[in-house]
């Protein structure tokens, strides 16, 4: 890939725009936009205009939204009108949602009518519900239609659709009856009807399903596409598997921001600016600091466990640790398997008592090692046993709690995300602390 731009780069200094067109003809569309959002503005403005117009478009869809500013704030209000005609009503629609409003004004009046209409309609719909991320290029067969009457619609409107894999059959008032693959269609006779071949159990969503809902169906059966009907079922749109996998891939990381104690960021790394990236870090670093008060306040109140038996201290950091590590093992666990619904609330009592019962295993076997190793130190039975009853009793403890607050986070209608390491080991630690010194007061009569 990098020969492959320096070649491009070439191209673009000795200005052979032929060569350049000849060469991008052979690429990726993805891999093509990756090369002139990393040129500078005027050169990125100069390539893009020297594109073949059908290509132009398939290309600007696969630009960041920044890059999509700066070229449209660049072209003419006619290579915005060929842009225009070109992208995918979806891609339009994302692209307006992030632009600022005197480009969305801009775009709007160099859209034709019907698009303009299918865009603003678009935009009503709540955001992350399957009608924002959905497409109206798709196609349409009647079921009294012969197989090859089919296949000659699908010849004459099929270039313009983002898929045409699966075709849905309606009525005149776009009651969606079912669908068929062009598979089915090919490998039929010419004559046969499309009311005996198409599949009337078909899964479908609404426009306000959520958008994880229309990911987990995608995971769930394998899909390629999935019709997009209002609530008196009529089919107003499609959403394709590669918009869904962007969805999948949003929520992924916005789990993990949520994990690693951070307000979801929308914006890439590198393009966030050094402020908001301390405004999205701080609100949980208050948080943990104030629940972490509660570690040192646990502290001072055994105080005097540290005069009359001093090496008690040295195990400390031993042991909340393990107890935070134990814990953030069962979150991690629990918090991925209800994002993909393998878990849910009614298996509360399964999650607990497995988890329970891993941490008398685990629990077990590094207490008694822990212990066997801190009597070999300093020969102190009965330190030695406190440690390693502690050590037992927080693991227990641990994953217990690591096991259970996600699933509890759900129930109050919170991301289980949240009950991730950092707020799970703060917890744990809290806890091991007090039942740590609880135990050596009872063992060593402190």
């Amino acid at each position: 890939m990098e020969e492959q731009f320096e070649q491009l780069n070439e191209y673009v200094t000795n200005r052979n725009w032929h060569a350049l067109q000849t060469e991008v003809s052979h690429m990726q569309e993805i891999d093509v936009a990756a090369f002139i959002e990393s040129l500078p503005a005027e050169a990125a403005l100069m390539v893009f205009r020297a594109l073949k117009k059908d290509l132009a478009a398939e290309i600007f869809a696969n630009f960041s939204y920044d890059q999509q500013e700066l070229l449209i704030g660049a072209i003419t209000d006619q290579e915005l009108q060929h842009l225009m005609k070109g992208l995918m009503i979806d891609d339009a629609v994302d692209m307006i949602g992030e632009l600022p409003a005197n480009l969305v004004n801009r775009i709007l009046r160099h859209t034709s009518p019907k698009t303009r209409s299918l865009i603003n309609q678009f935009l009503l719909y709540p955001e992350f519900s399957a009608g924002s991320i959905m497409t109206a290029e798709f196609v349409q067969l009647k079921k009294e239609m012969s197989v090859g009457q089919a296949i000659a619609h699908i010849r004459k409107v099929g270039e313009n659709k983002e898929t045409i894999y699966t075709c849905y059959v309606t009525t005149q008032n776009r009651m969606l009856e079912g669908i068929v693959s062009v598979r089915t269609l090919l490998l039929s006779s010419d004559e046969e009807i499309l009311e005996t071949l198409m599949d009337p159990d078909y899964i479908s969503v609404t426009t306000t399903d959520d958008q994880e809902h229309v990911a987990d169906l995608f995971r769930r059966y394998d899909l390629l596409s999935i019709p997009v009907t209002d609530h008196e079922n009529r089919l107003v749109g499609i959403i394709t598997v590669d918009d869904i996998i962007d969805v999948i891939e949003e929520e992924n990381t916005e789990d993990f921001q949520k994990m690693s104690a951070l307000i979801p960021s929308e914006k890439p790394y590198l393009k966030t600016g050094v402020f908001a990236l301390a405004k999205n870090r701080i609100v949980w670093l208050m948080v943990l600091l104030f629940s972490g008060m509660i570690t040192g306040s646990i502290l001072a109140r055994f105080e005097d466990a540290f005069l009359v038996v001093p090496i008690l201290i040295s195990f400390i950091p031993m042991l909340t640790n393990t107890g935070g590590n134990a814990g953030s093992q069962s979150s991690t666990l629990i918090i991925r398997g209800m994002a993909v619904n393998e878990i849910s609330m009614k298996d509360l009592g399964t999650v607990m008592w497995k988890e329970i019962r891993v941490a008398l295993i685990v629990g077990f076997i590094l207490s008694f090692f822990t212990a066997l190793r801190v009597f070999f130190m300093n020969g102190e039975v009965m330190v030695a046993l406190t440690v390693g009853i502690a050590l037992y009793a927080t693991v227990i403890m641990a994953k217990t709690i690591g096991g259970i607050l996600p699933m509890i986070a759900k129930a109050v209608h919170l991301d289980p995300a949240i009950m991730a390491a950092p707020l799970i080991t703060t917890i744990v630690d809290a806890f091991s602390l007090f039942l740590y010194f609880t135990i050596a007061q009872k063992l060593l009569n402190i």
